[in-house]
């Protein structure tokens, strides 16, 4: 959570005495290393975190003294132990360890990459994924973010939000082309989504990647909400549309329920 977003939590009203805004901004700071972000120096991480150079440098030197994060004393990087935070959430949560056999599976079947991914902020973070022999190029893995506005995953948990919500939210995000078909402009994302919510699934031809194609179903908890979803991505040269989805809709489709029955029946 940035600042900003901090900030529009409380509003008006009084600043939260529960809230401990140095834990917030150590774990933005902690957030923002990524593929495109590995050494970071101060300013960058003030950049990126919105905060001030000061907030910045002292969340760094605090985490590492406490042995998350490395520096050659102008560059920061990540240390092992903030796998640390990932592996609590791994291991302290059903739905990725129920999942992960599921996904092991379908791609065995397919030869194809499975995720099972979640909402957050303007993405969706894959939580459990299985990569088949036959890899892609995005490199994605447990943690990655995809964007909601043009990935299947994303359209798919855009969809499960109540109408006015998710086109609140589309509307507010940072929405860039990717690809030359990616689709940005908020009425066509919208038009996609309500697409999804209709038909029960969405899809991705080359948004994310160029080649790349994806699908995506939701998962419902007992009260029919979406908490999650759960996709399988191609090569375009391997089959057709028409084709991916009558070969591996009802594949995606099983592997979705059964996660559902282990979860909550």
């Amino acid at each position: 959570m940035r600042k900003n977003e901090a900030d529009s939590l409380t509003g008006d009203k009084a600043p939260d005495r529960n809230f401990v805004v140095s834990l917030q901004k150590g774990l933005d700071v902690l957030t923002c290393f990524g593929r495109q972000h590995a050494r970071l120096t101060v300013s960058e991480v003030a950049r990126l975190t919105e905060m001030s150079p000061a907030s910045a440098r002292r969340s760094l030197l605090t985490l590492q003294q406490i042995g998350y994060l490395d520096s050659d004393g102008k560059r920061f990087w990540m240390l092992p132990r903030s796998l640390l935070v990932a592996q609590s959430y791994l291991a302290s949560r059903p739905m990725p360890s129920l999942a992960q056999p599921l996904l092991d599976a379908l791609s065995e079947r397919t030869r194809e990459s499975a995720s099972l991914g979640q909402l957050l902020d303007d993405d969706a973070i894959i939580v459990a994924r299985s990569t088949a022999r036959r890899s892609l190029s995005l490199g994605l893995g447990i943690g990655s973010r995809l964007p909601a506005y043009c990935s299947a995953l994303g359209r798919v948990l855009l969809a499960g939000l109540p109408p006015q919500e998710a086109a609140a939210r589309v509307r507010a995000m940072r929405r860039v082309p990717l690809t030359p078909q990616t689709v940005c402009s908020a009425p066509k994302v919208l038009e996609l989504v309500a697409r999804c919510r209709d038909e029960g699934y969405a899809s991705n031809e080359g948004e994310l990647e160029i080649g790349v194609r994806s699908m995506a179903v939701p998962l419902h908890d007992r009260q029919g909400q979406v908490v999650a979803a759960m996709s399988i991505a191609v090569g375009l040269e391997r089959m057709s549309m028409v084709e991916f989805r009558e070969a591996f809709l009802p594949m995606l489709l099983r592997a979705r329920d059964t996660l559902a029955q282990r979860l909550y029946l």
